[in-house]
């Protein structure tokens, strides 16, 4: 089989089963296990899969900068905000991670609501101004890829606040590998996020599921639930339902 064929089929099987196992793939294939792990590389170096010990996942569309990614799914993103704003009650400290998504809430969120907002995104305070919200803005260095502030000063600042709600945005939502993102520092930012909120709620739009980027931010047992409008039929919503995760419908 050639090395193109090869890879339609991985990638098919990707889009099936949602994982590869090399070991199983090159066994059904009579081929070995260094001819697959090298498709498998290619493909990781293409961004069509995520390498992960043993195999590969399906990688997410969602790791493009963050001007791309503003074309990703827009409905999608506009429903799974609505939904993420039906959880906010009057006068609550929220959290909003930076993104696409979180940006299309401050879109849903009544202009009267007299909460307060904390976010490490320029973007998302900058599109408050106009809202009755108390807004606090946590600083730091900027990280250009997804216009949020990272690094030691942002978690030392995210570190003196507490909120009721951190509204998480990630790139990868995924059964086995949980929830992932493409950056180090991004991910470790979103650990300290989640752990200054009493309660934090994933923002899944469609093109997320069941897919997985390069670093894990949390295990799905570390949330609150997923907010997504993805099918009910869907295999990765399946799976998670029956571990017991919280499916917010939007």
């Amino acid at each position: 089989m050639l090395a193109a064929a090869r890879k339609d089929l991985l990638l098919d099987r990707l889009r099936r089963d949602g994982r590869i196992v090399a070991k199983e793939i090159a066994a059904e294939l009579g081929l070995s296990e260094d001819s697959i792990r090298r498709d498998l590389r290619e493909l990781d170096a293409a961004g069509l899969a995520q390498r992960v010990y043993g195999g590969a996942l399906p990688a997410s569309p969602a790791v493009v900068d963050y001007a791309s990614r503003a074309s990703v799914a827009p409905d999608s993103k506009r429903r799974v905000a609505a939904a993420a704003v039906a959880l906010i009650e009057p006068g609550a400290a929220v959290i909003l991670d930076g993104g696409t998504t979180t940006l299309a809430m401050i879109e849903a969120l009544p202009r009267t609501w007299d909460g307060t907002v904390i976010t490490h995104s320029p973007t998302i305070a900058a599109a408050l101004l106009d809202h009755r919200a108390d807004v606090l803005l946590i600083g730091g260095q900027l990280f250009k890829h997804s216009a949020v502030a990272c690094g030691a000063a942002a978690v030392e600042a995210a570190m003196r606040v507490s909120a009721d709600l951190f509204f998480l945005g990630v790139t990868g939502v995924h059964p086995t590998a949980g929830l992932t993102t493409g950056d180090a520092d991004e991910a470790a930012m979103k650990r300290t996020l989640a752990s200054r909120a009493a309660e934090t709620f994933v923002l899944a739009s469609e093109e997320k599921i069941g897919s997985a980027s390069r670093y894990a931010v949390l295990g799905l047992d570390g949330v609150a639930g997923i907010v997504t409008d993805a099918p009910a039929s869907d295999p990765t919503l399946r799976a998670l339902d029956a571990a017991g995760t919280r499916i917010v419908r939007a």
